[in-house]
């Protein structure tokens, strides 16, 4: 197993350990302690990526685990933001949603041969949303110079990335579909 995917299952294991210092609401330091797994397990993902090509290492493993532990470190996140009422349900619903849906809409495609890679506007999505994810995290942090909704605005932001690159996916692949 090369480095890239001992990145990409690490970030994997990361996601109990973040959930549990997340949801056992340990006082004071908490949720910072959370949030500073969060944003190491979500380096790793760009990291990873970066190894395996640097070095001519993208394997078949890694193109099937890498986009599922973003997913499930994303969908992690927003459940137990949804669990401590940090967050509306509606957006998690809304980005885990097109999630199912884009992997659903490559599922298709591949078993057509055809490969649909990550577009930019995906890779702002993933990028807006660990940062929203990071900011509510750190809301102990930034709370006396900053609001508290700015954590929520940036969500809204990613909300907003979300829905437009699910959108891009179906229209690139429309005649896929179509065909189908």
């Amino acid at each position: 197993m090369n480095l890239a995917n001992k990145l990409t299952l690490a970030r994997i294991f990361l996601i109990p350990v973040f959930m549990i210092i997340l949801l056992t609401r340990i006082p004071k330091y908490g949720d910072i302690l959370a949030a500073v797994i969060f944003i190491i397990a979500a380096s790793t993902d760009g990291l990873d990526g970066y190894i395996a090509r640097s070095r001519k290492q993208v394997t078949n493993l890694g193109k099937l685990m890498d986009p599922l532990a973003d997913k499930l470190l994303i969908s992690a996140a927003l459940i137990s933001l949804v669990e401590l009422d940090m967050i509306k349900a509606w957006v998690a619903i809304v980005i885990i949603g097109r999630e199912f849906a884009v992997t659903g809409l490559r599922a298709i495609a591949a078993s057509e041969g055809v490969i649909i890679a990550a577009s930019k506007l995906g890779k702002f999505k993933t990028v807006s949303q660990i940062v929203a994810i990071s900011v509510i995290l750190l809301h102990d942090l930034y709370w006396p110079v900053f609001p508290n909704p700015i954590g929520s605005y940036l969500l809204y932001i990613a909300v907003g990335f979300t829905i437009a690159s699910g959108v891009d996916y179906f229209l690139k692949a429309r005649k896929l579909l179509k065909e189908n």
